[in-house]
């Protein structure tokens, strides 16, 4: 999968490439998600955000006219994500789930987290849904193995 995260701290990069195991074309950039910087999604399938990325309305527009089906935050918090927006353009939003960070210590944390956003982009590009991590309610009844409804 073609995929372009935003807002990309220098501690995320090597937890990011070592969870992907060269599996999806990741861009990684430093600048946020913005009006502006919607252009670096051009020919990508999905964005990874996080919550400094306000993710609004018109931002998920821009988005959807670059062809993004996917916006997967490293995040459990999806608030910076215009859900009605999203789903009006057919984008589907995964998140971390809490349940996967509770055990964690603050070291841990970017490893889980990059770990949980290439699961997600995972499932996608196999086309299930996401479970837990799934934030699109009623779009494929949060199964994790079953199959996303078209």
């Amino acid at each position: 999968m073609r995929v372009v995260a935003y807002s990309i701290k220098s501690a995320e990069k090597e937890p990011l490439a070592i969870a992907n195991h060269k599996k999806h074309e990741i861009t990684l950039i430093s600048n946020s998600l913005s009006a502006e910087t919607a252009f670096y999604a051009k020919g990508k399938e999905a964005v990874v955000v996080f919550t400094d990325d306000l993710v609004c309305a018109s931002v998920i527009e821009k988005l959807a006219d670059l062809g993004v089906k996917y916006i997967a935050t490293r995040s459990t918090d999806t608030s910076h994500i215009d859900h009605l927006a999203a789903r009006k353009h057919n984008i589907k939003i995964g998140n971390v789930p809490h349940s996967v960070l509770m055990p964690l210590n603050l070291e841990d944390l970017p490893m889980a987290l990059a770990i949980e956003t290439i699961r997600n982009l995972d499932k996608w590009q196999m086309n299930k849904c996401l479970g837990d991590a799934c934030v699109c309610s009623n779009s494929c009844d949060q199964l994790p193995d079953k199959k996303i409804k078209k």
